[in-house]
């Protein structure tokens, strides 16, 4: 439910996806806007699934308080990228993110191994999209 919460929150600003990543200045490594819809769609079934796990094994503690930061600070992203443009507050948000990921792996890591491998794809792909966020709010400046 929470990574339901957090995707609905990261779209309620951002109608305009599509339009608002396509007319931005681009890396040539800059994926297609279709690809991530689906991309997101499988990482958010793994985080919730990894929340689960670690839920099961330990019950609502210190590292589901370090999941729980993380889905807020993915909350946030899209609507500070793509609502409100603020490519630097954005990228400043996806730095805390990847750094809330990595806690949230080292956490996990010690509760439940699957949980924390679950985690792993995610955090490179966030690793990814800090790049991607850098490289445009440069270019787009």
């Amino acid at each position: 439910m929470a990574v339901l919460v957090a995707a609905a929150i990261g779209g309620l600003g951002v109608r305009d996806a599509n339009a608002a990543y396509v007319g931005l200045e681009q890396p040539s490594w800059a994926p297609p806007a279709w690809v991530f819809g689906p991309v997101w769609t499988v990482l958010y079934a793994m985080i919730a699934v990894s929340g689960w796990l670690a839920w099961r094994r330990s019950g609502f503690g210190p590292a589901l308080w370090v999941w729980a930061t993380q889905l807020g600070l993915n909350a946030v992203w899209s609507p500070l990228f793509f609502g409100a443009g603020q490519y630097g507050l954005a990228f400043a948000d996806i730095v805390l993110l990847w750094l809330a990921i990595a806690g949230t792996v080292l956490a996990f890591h010690r509760i439940s191994r699957a949980a924390a491998a679950l985690m792993l794809p995610y955090w490179a792909w966030v690793t990814y999209a800090g790049a991607l966020n850098l490289v445009i709010w440069q270019l787009n400046t």
